[in-house]
């Protein structure tokens, strides 16, 4: 069987990690446009930010690694064209500058996503940089040290993330975005009003509910938004990604946005070709229904299921809750599911029940407070999605959150499921306990006023 990868980041790399190992007769090349493969793109801002000292560790493979494993690692390869009636596909050697064919039994798409360049006049100047990959990376951290202005435009999770880490370099940074607030997809005002507070308190201007219209000058770069102007010297671009199908346009099926749709085991319109990764749509377990959220976490599970698919249909992909967190200035915020906001964008019946409770009894030599919100469907009850925040570390709280909703479990179900009690630790009811049962109480306080 002679399997073709187009891309190896993480689904990629998994995915033949995953061939190689189950179908060890397989014969497997990989053609990657860029000089490296495996780069955790989440740790750039940790990496800039400095705290993350020995960039190398951020790779967890290499060429080498897949070629002794039996695949045929061809780098600085660029696939131009696939014909999925012919099986065969068009490689640019960028090296040498020399095309070729090649054909496939199966074909793995795992081409990634791409930083979306919204159409801002300026946006070519020569300080304006991204951040989605290696060289990105190494692109600022040879830039970013000498200038003192740092301009974050998007306030998503890695904007959020970069805005964080040259905040605490010593450079003056600002934090532009079109929505009213920080994270707006991720979390509830609850939550991004907290983190607001955190940025203001570390000196980060907050220039949020305007669009940037224009960027120019040379050593001093003016970035004109609807709401006024900011002067900076480096500026950074994360509004968001798209993913990297054109590829495939008109010859597999796709959502508006370009992401392949595949399969539960990872198939797209045409069986013989799988994909993966930043690329794909995911099942999206809170609303049943496809929907594009690139996550490493996705694409690694992804990449592992077309390395159990390639040669038959065996293991079912789960779908996503698409569980996800960061650190913000030593405050941990995690969320699964949807929020408040997201169920009521999309017309799903929801409720939402807020509380903060301190992680353990107040009776230790410390404890803290964590701020967490149930998402849930008030008729039959089930779990819909949660956030928490707070100094202590509740980030495993999310992945308990996460297997809720996977398993459809109920307010009911959280109010009293098992948990340990150890007052190193928690309560004799988990801080999830009580948050399910605040959801019961909301709920039967409501039933008491219809009643009334």
């Amino acid at each position: 069987m002679k399997i073709a990868v187009i891309g190896c980041t993480h689904a990629g790399t998994f995915a033949v990690k995953t061939i190689l190992s189950e179908h060890p007769d397989a014969q497997v090349t990989v053609y990657e446009k860029n000089d490296n493969i495996s780069f955790l793109s989440c740790g750039i801002a940790l990496y800039l930010g400095q705290q993350v000292k020995d960039p190398q560790g951020l790779f967890y493979s290499n060429p080498e690694e897949l070629k002794t494993l039996g695949a045929n690692v061809k780098m600085n390869h660029e696939v131009t064209d696939v014909d999925p009636e012919a099986k065969t596909i068009t490689v640019t050697n960028l090296t040498e500058g020399k095309q070729f064919t090649d054909t496939y039994d199966k074909l793995v798409a795992t081409t990634g996503s791409w930083p979306i360049m919204p159409p801002i006049q300026g946006i070519d100047n020569k300080n304006v940089y991204l951040c989605k990959n290696w060289n990105h990376a190494q692109e600022l951290f040879k830039t970013a040290p000498a200038k003192k202005r740092i301009t974050v435009v998007g306030a998503g999770y890695i904007g959020a993330e970069l805005a964080e880490a040259y905040s605490t370099t010593g450079h003056d940074v600002t934090l532009i975005d079109g929505a009213d607030r920080v994270m707006s997809k991720y979390f509830d005002r609850q939550f991004t009003d907290v983190v607001e507070q955190d940025y203001k308190d570390h000196g980060v201007t907050l220039a949020l509910g305007q669009q940037v219209t224009g960027i120019s000058g040379d050593d001093t770069v003016t970035i004109t938004t609807t709401k006024g102007s900011y002067e900076t010297d480096l500026v950074i671009m994360c509004v968001g990604f798209k993913p990297n199908t054109s590829l495939f346009k008109g010859k597999l099926e796709m959502l508006k946005n370009g992401a392949l749709i595949t399969n539960a085991y990872m198939q797209t319109s045409d069986p013989d070709i799988y994909a993966a990764g930043d690329s794909v749509a995911v099942h999206y377990n809170p609303t049943n229904s496809p929907a594009y959220i690139p996550l490493a976490t996705n694409a690694v599970r992804q990449g592992i299921l077309v390395g159990k698919n390639i040669e038959q249909p065996t293991v079912k992909y789960m779908g996503t809750q698409s569980s996800s967190g960061l650190k913000l200035y030593d405050r941990t915020i995690v969320s699964t599911g949807l929020t408040m906001a997201a169920a009521n964008q999309q017309g799903i019946n929801a409720a939402v029940v807020t509380i903060t409770d301190n992680y353990r009894p107040e009776f230790m030599p410390t404890t803290e407070p964590v701020l967490m919100s149930l998402v849930y469907n008030p008729e039959n009850r089930q779990i819909l999605g949660g956030t928490l925040m707070s100094t202590y570390d509740v980030s495993q709280s999310a992945n308990t959150l996460s297997v809720c909703i996977q398993n459809q479990n109920t307010i009911d179900d959280l109010a009293m499921v098992d948990m340990l009690f150890q007052p190193q630790f928690d309560r004799p009811f988990n801080y999830l306990n009580i948050l399910g049962q605040a959801a019961q109480q909301q709920l039967a306080q409501q039933a008491d006023s219809v009643k009334a």
